[in-house]
């Protein structure tokens, strides 16, 4: 962990970049949700300064105001998925860690060293009653964990007196939220585990991190020999001992380890400079007018080099993270000192590179944030818009199920619970979820279903029903009336993820007699599809590097 934002900030550093950046800090340690009030006691900063920050990651897209809370939002994984893209590791190696996570039915972590910390990477988790709940962007005391006696190998004298610091400092680790209080044991056996680590070649964790838990971690290293990453198997010790850990484990964590070797000497083409540097750096000034003091430029401007950054430019000089950018090359420059001295830059021969600690900005927050839970926001402003009840469906069997709902307020409006099932072939939800399967899984499934009708007006046979899914899947909604519930119409839309692969679809329902259905699509289906829409650009920046769960 480092500590370069509490020393004097160099000359050159832009003030109010460090200012925003403690905002946006504060903010993700609270877990993403924090009143504005308390902003100002955690940041120790004016509450105007806070609230221009807050104004201008709003801006952003990066927050959103919910009353008095602030709360982060999926789009600020961008500056968590340049770094990702830019160190290569989940691209290049996420693969073999999921294919050993299958292999070993184990959760599976990749790891790069942070300060005296190890920072995640890559996760696959096993989803058991008792499972691992660590997410990309977490932060362990090395110490405390396999890979950091790994990284340790390579430590030098200053590294270790750093950590001693540390450890003086905060003997309880509490700059570590995500693991419980510590002891001195951990600490005490560190240099003895290091020295092992080194002459073995593999660490193991038991029951370092937390009571019940062990793990085994092997190094992945470059060319040169050095050290990029680890990769590690955690376990409970109700499925094994560290013992049988190491027996079932170390042979097939070797083969995966030298499979990871390999894909790291795949070379990586140069990425195109990025063409909307222009519009990024125009945007910025026109927000700048519109909002006047209320949006801090150089906040924009500082997270913006910190999003410049990605697969094929790993590595820039300041005239290419200018390029990117859009900025001037003396504006680049001040930002980069001061992501330098917060931590989140390093430099090499003239070259700029994000750090680890780039992730400690929202990103083990946001990353386990579900399909529903990125839904509900937008679903929300649907039905603000709409004044009509709005959810969200995902395909289940034959049956669709609802994952999110927003109601409305009306004297006669439509009531479903969350959880609620219904056959897909009659409702526009599942129509349009049916209509986005490949054509030889729709034909199965509606000759599965056997369709029954459930009010007068439901479609049952199977011919007609295969028409009106092709005809959905042209057109890109799906209007049901009074198929599934006399007086009921609905209109959905689909929801596709960054693959382009439909995930689920959303809806607007309302009663059928209040005007005609020709009607209902002129007003409703541009609002849906702006809806689905919001959700599907939230979804292309969360689901990069991390795997969503419709619940």
């Amino acid at each position: 962990m480092t500590t370069t934002d509490t020393l004097t900030p160099p000359q050159e550093a832009v003030r109010p970049l460090i200012r925003g950046v403690t905002v946006l800090r504060a903010l993700a340690a609270a877990g993403g949700r924090r009143s504005v009030g308390d902003l100002v006691r955690d940041a120790a900063l004016a509450r105007s300064t806070v609230d221009r920050s807050l104004s201008t990651l709003q801006r952003m897209g990066y927050l959103r105001l919910e009353g008095r809370d602030a709360v982060l939002t999926p789009r600020l994984m961008e500056v968590g998925n340049a770094y990702l893209a830019a160190c290569r590791l989940p691209g290049l190696l996420g693969s073999s860690a999921d294919r050993l996570a299958d292999r070993l039915d184990e959760s599976v972590s990749l790891a790069v060293p942070d300060g005296d910390g190890v920072r995640f990477v890559h996760q696959v988790h096993r989803r058991r009653a008792m499972s691992i709940a660590f997410r990309i962007g977490d932060l362990l005391p090395a110490e405390r964990c396999a890979p950091g006696a790994l990284f340790a190998a390579d430590w030098e004298a200053g590294d270790w007196d750093r950590w001693e610091r540390r450890r003086a400092s905060d003997p309880e680790d509490t700059r570590f939220p995500v693991v419980p209080p510590g002891d001195e044991s951990a600490a005490a056996s560190f240099a003895d585990r290091t020295a092992a680590a080194r002459e073995r070649g593999w660490s193991l964790d038991d029951q370092l991190i937390e009571p019940g838990l062990v793990a085994i971690a092997a190094p992945v290293r470059d060319a040169d020999g050095r050290t990029v990453c680890s990769v590690s198997v955690v376990s409970h010790t109700s499925r094994h001992s560290p013992q049988s850990l190491r027996e079932a484990v170390l042979p097939p964590l070797r083969e995966t380890v030298d499979a990871m070797k390999d894909a790291l000497q795949r070379p990586v083409a140069p990425a195109a400079p990025a063409d909307d540097a222009a519009d990024a750096a125009a945007w910025t000034r026109a927000s700048k007018q519109e909002l006047g003091p209320e949006f801090v430029e150089s906040l924009a401007r500082g997270l913006a080099v910190l999003s410049a950054f990605t697969e094929g430019r790993e590595a820039l000089p300041l005239t290419a993270v200018a390029e990117a950018t859009g900025l001037a090359r003396a504006t680049a420059r001040r930002a980069l000192i001061t992501l330098q001295h917060l931590g989140y830059m390093t430099s090499h021969d003239g070259l700029f590179s994000p750090t680890p600690r780039v992730l400690e900005l929202g990103f083990p927050q946001l990353s386990r944030l579900t399909l529903p839970e990125i839904a509900e926001p937008h679903l929300a402003e649907l039905v603000a818009r709409v004044h009509d009840s709005a959810s969200m469906a995902v395909l289940d069997g034959d049956d669709i199920l609802y994952v999110a709902r927003v109601p409305t307020v009306r004297i006669m409006s439509v009531n479903v619970a969350l959880g609620s099932r219904f056959p897909a072939y009659a409702t526009s939800l599942g129509r349009v979820l049916l209509a986005g399967l490949p054509p030889a899984e729709r034909t199965a499934r509606l000759e599965r279903a056997s369709p029954k009708p459930i009010t007068r007006h439901t479609i049952t046979d199977p011919r007609e029903l295969a028409d009106v899914l092709d005809r959905v899947d042209r057109e890109g909604h799906a209007l049901v009336d009074e198929e599934l519930e006399e007086g009921l119409r609905s209109i959905a839309v689909p929801v596709h993820d960054r693959t382009g692969r439909v995930v689920a679809a959303v809806n607007v329902a309302l009663h059928a007699g209040r005007y005609p259905a020709e009607q209902s699509l002129r007003e409703l289906l541009p609002h849906l599809r702006e809806a689905a829409a919001a959700v599907e650009a939230d979804l292309r920046v969360a689901g990069r590097f991390a795997r969503i769960r419709n619940a």
